[in-house]
């Protein structure tokens, strides 16, 4: 219940912010990496699989995604399938190769599969090599609603993102998300009670891939172009950092991490030139170039002081305050005579 109530005020918020002056482009790249981390915890979060990969889902889809509007004229709904689909497709055949390791040697085989993922889009020429993929253009959704307008794009956006949050919400709350919880916690048990836990860990990344994969499609159809940073390695370690900041195996704590790495990436260089026209002091200019020591200090604070993240910490505390403020005091408590 304070997840669907969550959602919903998170949902009406999103969709006032461009009328209290939000800026509608920065609002859907926060929500292409909201909903890329949340991919990333539907496999990490519930399913215990640590991928070092999940860079390539969203990489190559954002290509796949350009390249079918840009150079095949089709329409966006059609790309934004095809990323999503492209994802689930590497996530088929990474997952394959990966799942029968544990621990860090499946980190490592998913890391080694997307560098090469990623020496494949530096050679590719549809991707445009270090110069990335220029000049994507929106289209009309369905030949009619045209995307160039932000504002437009802007709901767009947001309904299918509200869509597939809802789907990772279902896919967690399903017989099917309970048998991926009990798989993190006991898979020998899992294994005995009769279920293939190998079946299940590839549906798990697959349906992992392809959310990965529409983010990274989203992304492109926002920004109008796709990079090699977004098939990087350092791509993959900044989704798990946003994972990790917001709050591991939580349904909402994966998108608050995002706004604040994203939204940290975004501003801290206008912060900074703000702080410096303010104090006069001329250090706080570089403090955009400063971005990777913030998050770094902000993981390590996170790590010693908020083992659970943000939204699981506050989590934490909320229900351990609804426990002491259900107790009844010493004196009122009955005790039966036998």
């Amino acid at each position: 219940m304070h997840n669907r109530f969550a959602f919903v005020v998170a949902l009406a918020v999103l969709a006032a912010a461009p009328w209290l002056g939000a800026y509608p482009v920065f609002m859907m790249k926060l929500m292409c990496f909201a909903l890329f981390a949340t991919s990333l915890n539907l496999l990490l979060g519930y399913v215990g699989l640590l991928s070092f990969g999940h860079a390539a889902f969203f990489g190559v889809a954002a290509y796949v995604a350009g390249s079918a509007l840009r150079d095949h004229g089709l329409p966006p709904e059609a790309a934004l399938l095809l990323g999503a689909g492209a994802g689930a497709a590497l996530g088929f055949v990474m997952g394959l190769l990966a799942i029968r390791r544990k621990g860090i040697y499946l980190a490592m085989v998913t890391l080694a599969l997307a560098q090469m993922i990623y020496f494949f889009c530096v050679q590719a020429p549809f991707t445009g090599g270090e110069d990335g993929m220029q000049g994507v253009p929106r289209g009309r959704l369905f030949g009619v609603l045209p995307l160039d307008d932000d504002l437009t794009l802007y709901y767009v956006v947001l309904a299918i993102g509200a869509m597939t949050f809802a789907f990772i919400g279902r896919v967690i709350d399903s017989p099917f998300g309970r048998i991926l919880g009990a798989l993190k916690e006991n898979e020998a048990r899992t294994v005995s009670l009769g279920y293939d836990v190998d079946r299940f860990k590839l549906l798990a990344f697959v349906i992992s891939a392809a959310c990965a994969g529409l983010a990274g499609a989203m992304k492109t159809l926002v920004l109008g172009f796709a990079t090699l940073s977004d098939v990087h390695w350092t791509m993959s370690g900044t989704v798990i950092l946003m994972t990790l900041l917001g709050g591991l195996g939580t349904r909402f704590g994966p998108a608050v991490g995002a706004v604040i790495v994203v939204g940290l990436e975004t501003k801290l260089a206008a912060f900074g030139t703000w702080l410096a026209e303010l104090t006069h002091i001329a250090w706080f200019q570089g403090l955009g170039e400063s971005v990777s020591i913030v998050t770094g200090i902000m993981f390590v604070a996170c790590v010693m002081l908020f083992r659970r993240g943000i939204v699981g910490e506050m989590a934490q505390w909320y229900g351990r305050r609804d426990r002491e403020g259900g107790r009844l005091p010493g004196h009122f408590v009955s005790h039966d005579s036998t």
